[in-house]
């Protein structure tokens, strides 16, 4: 059993995805536990969070007095028993199998029996990541789109072993902060990533091939298709590295057909990751 409601909310992880987290629950009156294993990384999840609301307050989404509020409603730890009275805890640390485990049995031992436990996973198997724990009903997939404060969707991934009362009470914490929900079962990549990867390795391969510049590319899938933005431009703004991540994790599960583009792997060798490190198929300032 998990409980109720959910009034104070721990993240793992301050990074890009967590951060974001932290700040839309904050934003939605849930006090906030925000945790990584550096203080350093804990700062930079907080700068994260003041540059977002700034950016809101600027453009008059967002009352300056609230922003304040958001912002104070949030604590930042390293110490992982800090989350131990947390009625939902969101994992969002690397996307990499053991890594996540650790993490899972960790807050096992710190978190009580009816705490729902969530991973915010884009591609990971939420059975697998569960599948060590003594609990692993409580377990399930809360994957966020980034950025989280703009973006309206969450996918809530159903593991083997997740009960129906875990995933109501997903649902409910997530439409709570004013996000649309779907659901997809524990298959590799789920809805999103199943079918936004090939799409944009299929762009890449494009450019590569010599079928259209990328400024072409992209505008022919916005115009098209009627997407907020086209494949390149949109693997830059994810990053070049997640996206490769991404796609050989898949190509892993299922074969041929989620190949990753030779040009992605020569740009992530390369180092031009995107919007992050300023260079990826675009430029940025």
């Amino acid at each position: 059993m998990v409980r109720e409601t959910i009034d104070r909310v721990g993240v793992v992880g301050a990074g890009t995805m967590g951060s974001g987290i932290a700040q839309v629950a904050a934003a939605h009156d849930h006090d906030v536990v925000m945790r990584d294993i550096r203080e350093e990384f804990v700062e930079s999840g907080f700068e994260n969070i003041d540059d977002s609301l700034e950016r809101l307050v600027s453009n008059e989404t967002l009352p300056e007095d609230e922003a304040e509020g958001v912002r104070e409603r949030i604590e930042g730890t390293t110490d992982l028993e800090d989350l131990a009275n947390c009625d939902l805890v969101v994992e969002a640390a690397l996307e990499e199998m053991d890594v996540k485990k650790d993490v899972f049995a960790d807050l096992e031992d710190v978190c009580d029996d009816d705490i729902l436990l969530a991973t915010n996973t884009s591609t990971l198997s939420i059975t697998s990541i569960a599948s060590d724990l003594e609990h692993p009903e409580r377990v399930i997939g809360l994957h966020f789109m980034n950025p989280v404060p703009i973006m309206e969707g969450v996918e809530v991934v159903v593991g083997e072993k997740t009960t129906d009362t875990a995933t109501d009470l997903a649902h409910e914490f997530a439409e709570g902060l004013e996000k649309t929900t779907w659901e997809a079962d524990d298959k590799p990549g789920f809805v999103t990533n199943r079918i936004l990867m090939p799409w944009i390795n299929e762009g890449i391969r494009a450019y590569d091939e010599g079928v259209a510049t990328k400024e072409d590319i992209d505008v022919g899938m916005e115009l098209g298709t009627n997407v907020p933005m086209g494949p390149l431009t949109l693997a830059d703004h994810i990053g070049l590295d997640v996206c490769l991540h991404a796609s050989e994790t898949l190509h892993e599960e299922l074969g041929d057909r989620y190949k990753p583009a030779y040009l992605l792997k020569r740009k992530v060798e390369a180092g031009d990751l995107g919007k992050k490190t300023g260079q990826g198929f675009y430029e940025y300032d």
